[in-house]
């Protein structure tokens, strides 16, 4: 049986396209080549992101959640990232212990995040227990950086700031286990390259490396913590901006170190971060690799932008990803941080009304992580219509082939899988799922 289904800015989630077989030659091959295993999908949870979610009534709110995360839902999302201390889509700055020289962590508290990323968190867990959680500071508390602010500066080099920074990890990992919140994976530093005016800390891949094979790496052991050490979470090469910043100064120069890598079980990628994902997998195939904050756009949620997000899912999925994590799941229309920034989500609600709005970029993720689930493998294509299509087998043996069209006309494929070629038109503008059980 071959299902078709596709999107476009007239029609959502439709079924009924006409799917035959030809005698035609294919210009999009299903291989026998396989890849890597998929660990799933994902979205980051924010206080802006609860602080819109609260403007619906239960029925309403109940609904998003269900079809972001229960196994029967829309997205069936399975992986999930939250920040230590505040993003850029917290309500304002802070950290979990804004105690100046608080070096033994006496100070050290969850307990603003109890007001709205924690029951997020919980939300989520009600739906899918199994939820893979990693976390990542925007930035260290002030008192630990060169420059007393939030969105400036790094981490201070002395022993006993690196040995404070890394029980702060220790702490935050403890205290969320209290609650019945595991983390599975700790990034070190959100966008390692991005000095932003919203909550932020530049380091090095010296930097990054030290504090991971003396620090970091260290205190894990001692203190029997079995969350995952990854580095990440990498926003570089930005190669029209800067030097200094390839896969040689972050990804290999951390990884190259024995000592920090025996530490290290994955490495985190987002925004520049695609330029180096390829060099790193084929470099380090043994590690697990995620996506770990979709693009933003600018808070229009248009439907051209929804097509590039597909070109972003493809890129890192082709190039070795096991992991996909979108950023703002939910955010008020408009999408506008606390620092100004507009930014685009998979669901809008307007403020202060009980009415939900799925944007595209919603059914763009429908299409991955509704169909293809958790240990499905990723299987290479060929031909000329590869380049716009990705592909993945499920542990059921059922194939999904998404395909993005973004013409203004129609596009014939005709697919080659199973020693047959099968032959369709997909729709203008188009983002298409086609799936062989």
């Amino acid at each position: 049986m071959i299902k078709v289904i596709y999107t476009n800015n007239k029609e959502q989630w439709k079924e009924g396209l006409s799917i035959i077989k030809t005698d035609e030659k294919a210009n999009l091959i299903v291989t026998n080549n396989r890849g890597r295993k998929l660990d799933g999908f994902g979205g980051c949870f924010n206080e802006l992101g609860m602080k819109a979610l609260l403007d619906l009534d239960k029925e309403n709110k109940k609904t998003v959640l269900d079809k972001l995360f229960s196994p029967d839902g829309e997205c069936k999302l399975t992986l999930a990232r939250i920040p230590i201390g505040a993003s850029d889509y917290a309500i304002s700055w802070y950290s979990l212990n804004d105690i100046e020289d608080d070096y033994n962590m006496a100070h050290f508290s969850i307990q603003r995040d109890r007001n709205l990323l924690i029951p997020y968190i919980k939300e989520a867990l009600k739906r899918q227990p199994n939820l893979k959680i990693s976390a990542s500071p925007w930035s260290p508390p002030v008192w630990l950086k060169t420059h007393q602010v939030y969105n400036f500066g790094r981490l201070k080099s002395d022993v006993q700031s690196q040995n404070a920074y890394a029980l702060y990890f220790a702490k935050f990992i403890e205290e969320y286990q209290k609650e019945g919140i595991s983390i599975d994976q700790i990034h070190i530093q959100n966008e390692v390259a991005a000095d932003q005016k919203f909550p932020s800390c530049v380091w090095s891949g010296e930097q990054l490396r030290e504090f991971i094979k003396k620090y970091l790496g260290p205190k894990f052991e001692q203190n029997n913590v079995k969350t995952e050490i990854w580095l990440g979470t990498i926003n570089a090469p930005e190669f029209s901006k800067e030097i200094g910043q390839d896969y040689d100064d972050y990804a290999n120069c951390v990884l190259r170190d024995i000592d920090a890598y025996k530490y290290i079980k994955g490495v985190g990628y987002q925004w520049q971060g695609k330029n180096a994902i390829q060099r790193t997998v084929q470099s380090y195939p043994e590690l697990r690799y995620y996506q770990t904050e979709n693009e933003c756009g600018d808070g229009h949620n248009s439907w051209e932008y929804a097509h590039y997000v597909f070109t972003l899912f493809r890129h890192y999925l082709t190039n070795g990803a096991n992991g996909y994590l979108y950023w703002n799941m939910v955010l008020h229309s408009g999408g506008e941080s606390s620092w100004g920034w507009k930014q685009n989500s998979m669901i809008s609600i307007p403020k202060g009304i009980n009415e939900v709005i799925y944007n595209p970029e919603y059914y763009v993720m429908r299409h991955f992580s509704g169909l293809i689930l958790p240990d499905a493998q990723h299987i290479e294509l060929e031909g000329s219509m590869s380049g716009n299509a990705v592909a993945f087998e499920n542990k059921t043996g059922s194939l999904v082939v998404n395909i993005n069209n973004s013409y203004k006309e129609k596009q014939k494929i005709n697919i080659s899988y199973n020693n047959d070629i099968w032959s369709i038109y997909l729709e203008p503008n188009s983002i298409n799922s086609i799936i062989f059980n």
